[in-house]
């Protein structure tokens, strides 16, 4: 806890309550982008604008002096100063109120609602939630609860886990995350973590087996799956990163039914489970 105690539990827990707006506008060429990212086909008379096309919206845009060493801007702005090394997505939970359209002009409210650690199997954690809204002129679009988990720089050596504990799925899709997939989303994303793209830094520096794949572009996948079931969009979805999935391994999306949902997950090939997910209707 050390790290930690230098800056103060306390400290840190200042930044509850925090709370920041920002504008954005889902013009043509970003849907156009996304979709082709996702391998679509899009009719350019009228292109469906991809489900999880909130999280391309309004990303922080600081100038390159304010950026930190591993791509991401430097930390005590809206997020709160955590002195651990790793950040990544650990998971949320999305509520579709409206579907997005382009030309839309969006408004994002966003506030930090909770800042906690504890004691993992790979050391500190440090978790911090926050609470996003997207409003369009129709009113509240999304409702989204977004949690980011910091971690000290210890092995990052995936934990294994065998096929016999997952279920077997009544759909499933393979796939790969090339770099130039994971390239292409970080840009659209402006996403500057260099764990996506930069091979050497991500091995070399933060110590992993290859590029990791975006947490969000894998729950991006998750919900347009879900969609291609149901044939219809999901009305809420939640998700919680299992380990790290990277570029080197074919992975399958995974979905079963449960309760009038889908319970959905990714894992490699070899029965990895690296994401888990439920989505509701």
């Amino acid at each position: 806890m050390s790290e930690i105690s230098a800056v103060g539990l306390a400290e840190l827990r200042g930044w509850i309550g925090r709370s920041e707006i920002a504008h954005d506008e889902i013009t043509p060429r970003l849907v156009r982008e996304l979709t082709a990212t996702l391998d679509r086909d899009a009719v350019e008379a009228e292109i469906p604008v991809p489900l999880a096309m909130h999280w391309c919206l309004a990303p922080p845009a600081v100038k390159a002096s304010m950026i930190g060493p591993d791509g991401h801007p430097l930390r005590g702005g809206f997020l709160p100063p955590v002195p651990l090394p790793r950040r990544m997505w650990a998971g949320g939970q999305v509520k579709f109120r409206d579907q997005l359209r382009i030309g839309d002009k969006i408004e994002r409210r966003s506030r930090i609602v909770d800042v906690a650690l504890k004691e993992g199997r790979t050391g500190v954690l440090c978790f911090v939630a926050i609470d996003h809204e997207y409003f369009t002129a129709r009113g509240l679009a999304i409702e989204e609860r977004q949690d980011i988990v910091y971690r000290e720089l210890r092995s990052a050596t995936p934990r294994t886990s065998s096929l016999p504990s997952l279920p077997l799925p009544e759909w499933r899709r393979i796939m790969q995350a090339s770099p130039v997939l994971l390239l292409r989303y970080s840009a659209l994303t402006f996403n500057g973590h260099r764990i996506h793209y930069d091979r050497p830094y991500a091995t070399e520096v933060e110590g992993y087996p290859g590029l990791i794949v975006h947490g969000p572009l894998q729950a991006t996948l998750l919900i347009e799956f879900a969609a291609s079931i149901k044939d219809m969009p999901a009305k809420q979805f939640s998700f919680r990163g299992i380990q790290p999935l990277f570029d080197f391994t074919p992975f399958e999306l995974c979905a079963r039914s449960n309760d009038g949902g889908l319970h959905m997950w990714i894992q490699t090939v070899e029965g990895v489970q690296t994401m888990d997910a439920q989505a509701s209707w």
